[in-house]
C-alpha cells in the first residue's frame, strides 16, 4: 500500500488549481483630451488658419483696420449680383438636368435587362474618379470651336456665320456640368433601387399597373430620399464648380468662383476675392445644412445611397 501513496499524492497535486497571478497595478492613465490635441492642432494649421485668414482679410478696410465696408461695396455692385444670379441659375439648371437624366438612366440600368448592365454600373463608379476638366476637355472635341459640331455648323450655315460657340455659353456650361455630375445622382439611385423588394413590383404588375404607374407609385417613393440626397449634393458642387467654367472658355459666364479667381489672380484685389469667397462658402454651408436636414427627415442615406433595413 505504501508503494501506491506517491502516485496518489501526485494526482492530488495535479488537480490543484493554479496559483492566482499577482495583481498588476494599473499605470497612470492619459486623459482623453490629451489624445485630441494632435488632430486639433493639425486641423487648425491645415484648415482653420487659412479659412480664418480669408475671413479676416474680408473685413479689412483700406486703412488696414476692421471694416464692413468691403461687404457693402461687394454686395451693392452689379458685378457681384450678376455673378450670383448666374451661379444660382446654372447650378439650379444643372441640378434639374442631373436629376432627370440620372433617374432615367438608373431606371434603365436597374430594371431594364440588357447585356452589359453590370458593366455600366461599374463604369459609373470609375466615372466618379474622373476630374471635371477632363470631361470638359472631351466636350471641346464635340462642341468646341474646332469640334465636330462646329464643322457641321459651318457646312450648314457657311463660313461667314462664325464659329459654333455653344460650349462657351451658359447652356454649354450646364451641359458640361450635367455630363460630369449626373453619376453623383445615379449612384445613390442605383443603391436605392437595389433595396426595393421585387415582390412589390411583381404584385403591381400582376394587378395590371402599367410601367409608368409602377414607377410613380412603387419605385419613386422608395427612391425619393436618395433622389433628394443626390440632388442636394449636386447643387452644392455646382455652386462651387470652377474648372468646368474655366475650361469651356465661357468668358462672359462669370460665376462666384470665377469672380474670386478674377479678383485675386487677375486684379490682385484680395479683399474683394475674400469677401466673395466668404459669401460663397456661407451659401455652400447653408445648402449643406439644408441637405442634412432634408436627408434626416426623409430618412435618406448620407453614405453613398445605402440605407439600413430593419
Amino acid at each position: 500500500m505504501s508503494a501506491l501513496a506517491p502516485p496518489r499524492a501526485a494526482s492530488t497535486a495535479a488537480t490543484d488549481p493554479p496559483p492566482e497571478p499577482a495583481p498588476v497595478r494599473p499605470g497612470p492613465t492619459v486623459p482623453a483630451w490629451v489624445w485630441a490635441i494632435p488632430p486639433v492642432v493639425l486641423l487648425a494649421l491645415a484648415v482653420l488658419y487659412p479659412l480664418g485668414s480669408v475671413i479676416s482679410e474680408s473685413f479689412t478696410g483700406p486703412d488696414g483696420g476692421f471694416s464692413t465696408r468691403p461687404y457693402v461695396d461687394v454686395l451693392s455692385s452689379t458685378r457681384f449680383r450678376t455673378a450670383l444670379t448666374t451661379t444660382v441659375l446654372i447650378a439650379a439648371g444643372s441640378t434639374v438636368g442631373c436629376l432627370v437624366l440620372g433617374l432615367v438612366l438608373a431606371l434603365i440600368i436597374a430594371f431594364v435587362p440588357f447585356p452589359g448592365s453590370r458593366s455600366a454600373g461599374r463604369f459609373i463608379d470609375t466615372y466618379l474618379s474622373f476630374p471635371s476638366f477632363l470631361i470638359t476637355l472631351a466636350l471641346l472635341f464635340v462642341y468646341g470651336t474646332v469640334g465636330m459640331a462646329n464643322g457641321m455648323w459651318t457646312d450648314l450655315t457657311g463660313a461667314d456665320s462664325g464659329p459654333f460657340t455653344f460650349l462657351s455659353t451658359p447652356w454649354g456650361v450646364i451641359l458640361a456640368e450635367v455630363t460630369f455630375f449626373t453619376p453623383f445622382v445615379l449612384r445613390p439611385l442605383l443603391a436605392a433601387f437595389a433595396q426595393i423588394d421585387t415582390a412589390q413590383l411583381e404584385a403591381a404588375s400582376s394587378l395590371g399597373a402599367r410601367p409608368a404607374r409602377v414607377v410613380r407609385s412603387v419605385i419613386l417613393p422608395e427612391a425619393l430620399p436618395a433622389l433628394v440626397a443626390g440632388g442636394a449634393l449636386v447643387l452644392v458642387l455646382c455652386l462651387n464648380e470652377f474648372a468646368i467654367v474655366l475650361f469651356t472658355g465661357a468668358k462672359d459666364v462669370v460665376t462666384l468662383p470665377m469672380l474670386v479667381y478674377g479678383s485675386a489672380i487677375l486684379e490682385a484685389d484680395y479683399t474683394t476675392a475674400c469677401v466673395v469667397a466668404t459669401i460663397n462658402a456661407t451659401l455652400s454651408i447653408g445648402l449643406y445644412l439644408l441637405y442634412r436636414s432634408l436627408t434626416s427627415r426623409l430618412g435618406a442615406p448620407t453614405d453613398g445611397g445605402r440605407r439600413a433595413r430593419p
